[in-house]
């Protein structure tokens, strides 16, 4: 089987990494008055570099800064969008794990004028990645358009005096996003991921549930979704590989949503315009693998049979026999492996170890050289 490459990789991540203790000192010491805004990135910077040698040493192919210098995978992001300004939120979140479940109010969002994409997101911290990535793959992750929208609705984030026709809202939001996109390219990013809990969220029933209580079309929202992001795509360079990341929830070790891919598997795999596909398959929550069949040609998926949220290894023998069971309904060449979601989607940080994060990723690069028999042991590019 011939090796990748482009993204995604046989052996691939999601993006976010834990943050090591000295940079959660730095945090508090920043926001306590105590050091400067310099000197807390001094300290992101050093952790850049080391999360970049820890996915070398672990044989991987493209890196990420760990999501280093943000809070959250997503509001950090979504916070700089023109026109989109942080509010007190009045929903509570729920995230279930075994041992019971963590509730919080996060802060909202509210549009206070039409959307617009004034800066790069995250440039400068990608151009510092850009620079320490010595030979491999810069991977930008941002989170997906729907983010914007899915958590509230529409009416609850945007007046009806700035947006009277919703149709100019999801048209200008598209056209942000697409601006971003080009911005990207022009810097140089050839692997941008686009997070998406939303088109995941909607496979549980009770999630469509929510959806419709609040007066939306819970059963086309998916296809609302996928037009968005395709709109933000179009025109990108040829060289530049796009992929999603569909997640149920991932805070602090716990999840949101359950249900397997089956409610948007036709639409997702032939609507939506990526290059591949990070699947969340980590346990029984995500379903079986029958959804795949609906995955085209020229498309990847990326398995996420690897747990981000427990620090016990998974065996070789059983990944690969979900492999096996994968590759029934999707040809095997379209198959690559990752962890289930990110190490660390907030700061907080899932409940492992970094012995035992790195663990996972050598893991995962060592089964994608036994499957696919691609040399996963060599480290790309100088160290």
């Amino acid at each position: 089987m011939s090796p990748r490459t482009s993204p995604p990789f046989r052996a691939d991540h999601v993006g976010s990494f834990l943050r090591p203790a000295r940079l959660h000192e730095a945090r508090r010491q920043r926001a306590a008055g105590e050091i400067s805004a310099e000197q807390l990135r001094a300290v992101e910077d050093d952790a850049v570099r080391e999360v970049v040698a820890l996915q070398r040493e672990a044989g991987l192919r493209s890196v990420t800064d760990g999501e280093f210098r943000r809070t959250t995978w997503h509001m950090d992001f979504v916070y700089q969008i023109g026109g989109i300004s942080k509010v007190p939120g009045t929903l509570l979140s729920t995230f279930h794990n075994e041992n019971g479940d963590i509730t919080y109010t996060p802060d909202a969002i509210k549009v206070t004028r039409r959307l617009s994409m004034d800066k790069t997101i995250f440039g400068e911290d990608f151009a510092f990645l850009q620079s320490v990535a010595g030979g491999l793959l810069p991977k930008l992750t941002i989170p997906a358009p729907s983010m914007v929208h899915y958590r509230s609705g529409i009416r609850a984030v945007v007046d009806e005096d700035v947006y009277p026709d919703v149709e100019e809202f999801w048209a200008d939001l598209g056209a942000a996003y697409h601006e971003e996109v080009r911005r990207l390219a022009a810097q140089g990013c050839r692997y941008l991921q686009l997070d998406d809990t939303s088109l995941a969220y909607v496979n549980d029933p009770a999630q469509r549930a929510y959806i419709a209580e609040r007066g939306e079309d819970a059963e086309h929202m998916h296809e609302r979704y996928i037009a968005l992001t395709n709109a933000a795509v179009a025109g990108r360079p040829a060289d530049m590989a796009i992929t999603t990341h569909l997640c149920r929830g991932n805070f602090q070790s716990s999840w949101v949503a359950a249900g397997g891919y089956e409610f948007v598997a036709e639409a997702l795999f032939n609507g939506l315009d990526v290059d591949g596909f990070f699947l969340e398959y980590d346990d029984e929550r995500s379903g079986g693998f029958e959804p795949l069949r609906f995955v085209p040609p020229g498309k990847q998926v990326v398995l996420g049979l690897v747990t981000t949220k427990r620090p016990e290894l998974e065996s070789k023998d059983d990944l690969k026999r979900r492999i096996d069971e994968a590759a029934k309904y999707v040809d095997l060449d379209q198959l690559c492996l990752s962890g289930q979601c990110g190490f660390a989607s907030t700061e907080q940080g899932n409940a492992l170890t970094a012995d035992e994060q790195k663990a996972k990723l050598e893991l995962i690069t060592a089964v994608a050289a036994e499957v696919w028999g691609e040399d996963m042991s060599k480290k790309y590019g100088p160290a």
